[in-house]
């Protein structure tokens, strides 16, 4: 079985994030202060500001359409794709992941824009990349109305670059989702992710060395047919058919990104509530086991970098529990929502 077990999993060479270069301490208290000094700028036309997965303003008084928006990188799986000459799906990364942060708000998108910083011009990386964001944004009907492609030598070196999405989306009013819906004894129900996604790159880097040894990404992953780059390469999900048609039922979406469960399952309940995760409701992919075995890292910390294998996490009432999965392929309870007795928001079970 593969679930957090603190007492027998002490080890004392096992990696961390930190030691990989991202410190989630550090980033959560400079996040707190940015969203402390934005909320300065906020008028009352703001239903939603920083700390959700969407920003949601009414454009207008009374708008019965509401804006929402959302940004995002893919951070450092840009080296992978770098390492295997692969761009094409890394667009597809960064147009789901965005697409994914204004469903939590019940939002469709509308139309989307990117940002491309490189060392220095090269037609095949950049045709790559944006071919990928159009066919992606294509696929979900949005809009690619611009974006900035800009040549910084200096500030990237050699091959690298950075990608980022910028989406607006739209929801009626009635319709929208915040942590208000949720209530006590809410039930979660969780979908599959189709990798890593977008997060955790910089530790699986580190972790398999890949930067001095790229090779690993041609080894096999135990159990699979996949070799490590082929798994790590593959695109983030979106989930936007998944849901569409399911969000007037839905109380709260947890988009499993950084900081995995327990920095993105607290932004969408009140904070008189908490969940219970039962761990023992599904196997992690032999991705993540091949991670923690390669780099000795404890169950704790796998649970807080990576999503283990859940892309998404809807919030339902009992009622309607069982019509959402019947609806939804693949998913599976995970857990439920109940009074916050202990101060923390998630709690694991075996």
């Amino acid at each position: 079985m593969f679930y957090i077990n603190f007492l027998e999993r002490k080890k004392l060479e096992s990696k961390t994030y930190k030691d990989a270069g991202v410190d989630l301490i550090a980033a959560a208290n400079i996040k707190e202060k940015i969203k402390n000094l934005t909320e300065k700028t906020l008028g009352t036309n703001v239903f939603l500001g920083p700390g959700g997965f969407g920003g949601v303003i009414e454009p207008y008084p009374d708008s019965e359409i509401l804006l929402v928006s959302s940004t995002d990188s893919v951070g450092t799986k840009q080296k992978i794709a770098e390492v295997m000459d692969n761009h094409s799906k890394i667009g597809a990364d960064i147009v789901n992941h965005c697409i994914n942060d204004i469903l939590p708000c019940g939002a469709k998108p509308l139309f989307f824009l990117d940002y491309i910083g490189i060392s220095n011009f090269n037609s095949k990386t950049i045709s790559e990349i944006v071919e990928g964001l159009s066919l992606s944004c294509k696929e979900s009907n949005i809009a690619l109305i611009g974006g900035e492609t800009a040549t910084l030598p200096g500030i990237y070196h050699g091959k690298d670059y950075d990608l980022v999405g910028f989406i607006v989306g739209t929801v009626k009013r009635d319709l929208l989702i915040t942590p208000k819906k949720v209530s006590d004894n809410d039930i979660l129900i969780a979908l599959p992710s189709s990798g890593l996604h977008t997060n955790g790159y910089s530790f699986v880097r580190s972790i398999f060395e890949i930067d001095n040894n790229p090779s690993v990404l041609d080894d096999k992953v135990p159990g699979t047919n996949e070799t490590l780059g082929e798994a790590l390469i593959k695109p983030h999900k979106s989930y936007l058919d998944t849901f569409g048609e399911n969000l007037n039922i839905i109380n709260g979406l947890a988009h499993i990104t950084g900081g995995s469960f327990n920095k993105n399952i607290p932004r969408v309940i009140p904070d008189e509530l908490s969940v219970d995760l039962k761990l023992s409701t599904w196997t992690p992919p032999d991705l993540f086991r091949y991670i923690q075995e390669s780099g000795k890292v404890t169950d704790q910390e796998m649970y807080k970098v990576f999503n283990m294998g859940v892309g998404m996490i809807a919030v339902v009432s009992e009622n309607n529990a069982s019509l959402l999965l019947e609806r939804l392929e693949d998913s599976w309870v995970i857990g439920n929502v109940n009074k916050n007795k202990n101060n923390k928001k998630v709690n694991y079970l075996d």
